[in-house]
Parts: C-alpha cells; structure tokens; sequence
C-alpha cells in the first residue's frame, strides 16, 4: 500500500472519530438534560453558597449531572456561582442550564393592606432570603430610625405599598435601604406641602391615612373621611376612629388575627395611645399600612363642616355624615339597632 493510500486512510480514520467526538460532545451539550415534569420551575442559592452546594440544589432536576458538570467546567460556572432565584425550564439542555444559572431573576413583591410591622416582615420574609426577625432588626435598627426621622412606633410609615422588583437574595438593610428610597421618591415636594398645609408631616399624614383606609373601603368616600378627621384636629376634638380602639385591643392581646366588628363602651374608655376615644390627636402610629387612595384622600381632602360620622344601614359600604351632634345621634342609633338587630356581639 503506498504511503498515499495510508495517509488518505488514516486522515478518514481522525476525521471519523472527530467527527464522532464532536457528535458525542454536541449531544451532550444540547440534548435535553431535565428531570422535571413541570413547565419551568425556579430554584433558590443561598448566599455564600459554593459549587458543591449547588450541585446538592440541582441534583433532583438534572437527569445526566455528568454531562451538566462536563459544560459548567467549560464555561467556568463552578468558579462563578451567583447567590439568587432562577429560572429553569423543562428540557433545558446544559448550556442553557449553565445560562440560566447565571441569570438571577428578581421577585416580583406586591405589598399592601398589612395591619402592622411585624405582618409585613413576615409577608416580606416570604418572598425573600432575608427572615422576618434579620429584616425587623435592620428597620428597627437605632441609627437608621435616627438618621431618617422615624422610632419604632412610627417606621410602618416608611412603606408605600406597591409592586417591587427585588432580587430573591437580597438583605434585609439592602431592602431597607431600598424602601427609604422609595419612600423618599413618593414624598415629593408637591406631596410634602400638601400634607403642611393640612397641618401634618408625612408621617403624620400616613398615620391618618391608615385610620382613614380601616373606616371605609370605598374610595371615593374616602376624601370626605378625611376632611372630617383634619376638621376634628383643628378644633382639638378626639378623632373618636373606632378602627384605633379595634387596633388597641388587638395589641392588648397580642393577636391580629381576631375579628372584631363591633366595639362597646369599656372599650372606648380603654387606656392605650392609641384609643382615639380617650386620647386628643393622632396615635403614635400608622394602625395599618394605607393604601395610595388613603393618602392621597388625606392630602386632598374634601372641604366640608362636617364633624361626625357613622355607617350607613341603607348605603352599605359608606357612611351617614352630620355636622351637628343631634344629627349625629339619629344616625348612630340607627345603627346601633340596625346591628344589635344582626345579633352581632361582637
């Protein structure tokens, strides 16, 4: 045989196995490589976590954790593991597996309607891997409450419910952080001079917001409750809100889960800061998270006379409103029997 031969032969024999090889490695790079039924699912590394920690987190989605370590090394994912959330999809093959592994999606965080601090760490603490009791030491902490005007009684005030982005592995002072930032971007100029001329502070304003928020869902009534409450401030009546008496028991007790829809006498001479039947001015603080309808009702209040209020039996939902004690008194009784007749006790 000459040596042409051998060579052609041999050159068809390297280029055969290459041609093999990379098949091989192509297959193990682009064939599907999951082990999961369902359509995407996302899986969460902890922060300071390694390589070994993750394999131990992929290994129940990984069908072949061979050819997944084969592409990581090559892409150099075991020297650059990310802390986070992220996105798996059914049949991902391995490079796309590596990929997603480096993209860390952020939570989508929806707040609002929380009735205390302690609620919404708890309600963050779901979402995020900052726990509730690491995010109440980051809010409560002394300097930060110093340095941005808050204590513990008001720094509920700081939150503005809305929807956030926030990555997954997030801390609890980062997401402190970025809550002040947000409640600085809601407190405009325009914002703040329409709470003085109200009378109020921001958090003062929140604080009268969240009373405002309790007393009616309907927002378009809202605006009018407020205008009531700053009419009872400026004559220095006790704002008289149920809904601080309901949160004064419920601290009292320590439980904020209890429905309590009717409140008697005892209860309104009760001795809290924040029973407003007993106590002139605002509690110490927000009895609720308000929503952006409640402050903007306490910045841009409806101008009436009126002083008092009560629900309405005929109107569902809403309110009678009187600005004379007499007036007042009717509408209550006919309340008060309409819901003694529901044999509502409490």
């Amino acid at each position: 045989m000459s040596l042409k031969k051998i060579i052609t032969i041999s050159a068809v024999a390297v280029i055969s196995v290459l041609m093999i090889y990379g098949f091989i490695l192509i297959n193990k790079i682009f064939s599907a490589n999951t082990k999961f039924e369902e359509k995407e699912l996302y899986v969460y590394v902890p922060t300071g976590a390694n390589y070994t920690d993750v394999k131990k987190i992929l290994e129940p989605y990984i069908k072949n954790f061979d050819n997944f370590e084969m592409v990581a090394n090559k892409r150099s994912y075991p020297e650059n593991v990310k802390s986070g959330r992220f996105l798996l999809k059914k049949d991902m093959n391995n490079l796309d597996l590596v990929r997603a592994m480096r993209a860390n999606i952020p939570v989508k965080l929806a707040f609002n309607n929380q009735e205390r601090l302690e609620n919404f760490a708890g309600r963050v603490g779901a979402e995020i891997e900052a726990d509730s009791l690491s995010l109440m030491k980051a809010i409560k902490d002394p300097a930060f409450l110093k340095e941005n005007g808050f204590n513990e009684d008001n720094v509920f005030a700081m939150f503005i419910p809305n929807t956030y982005e926030i990555y997954w592995n997030t801390s609890a002072e980062k997401f402190r952080d970025k809550m002040i930032k947000e409640y600085h971007n809601f407190w405009t100029p325009e914002r703040i001079e329409k709470a003085k001329k109200q009378g109020l502070t921001p958090v003062q304003a929140t604080i009268l917001a969240s009373i405002v928020h309790k007393e009616s869902v309907k927002k378009d009534e809202r605006p009018r409750i407020a205008g009531v409450y700053l009419n009872r401030l400026r004559l220095e009546m006790p704002l008289q809100a149920d809904p601080t008496v309901i949160y004064a028991l419920k601290l009292k007790d320590n439980n904020f889960d209890q429905v309590i829809k009717r409140v008697f006498y005892n209860d309104l001479v009760m001795k809290s800061p924040y029973n407003t039947y007993v106590n002139i001015g605002l509690p110490p603080g927000p009895i609720a998270m308000p929503d952006i309808t409640a402050l903007e009702a306490v910045l841009n209040p409806e101008k009436n006379d009126y002083i008092y209020f009560c629900a309405s039996v005929d109107r569902f939902g809403y309110h009678e409103f009187a600005a004379t004690y007499e007036e007042h008194t009717k509408n209550a009784k006919k309340y008060s029997d309409w819901i003694a007749s529901q044999g509502v006790t409490r």
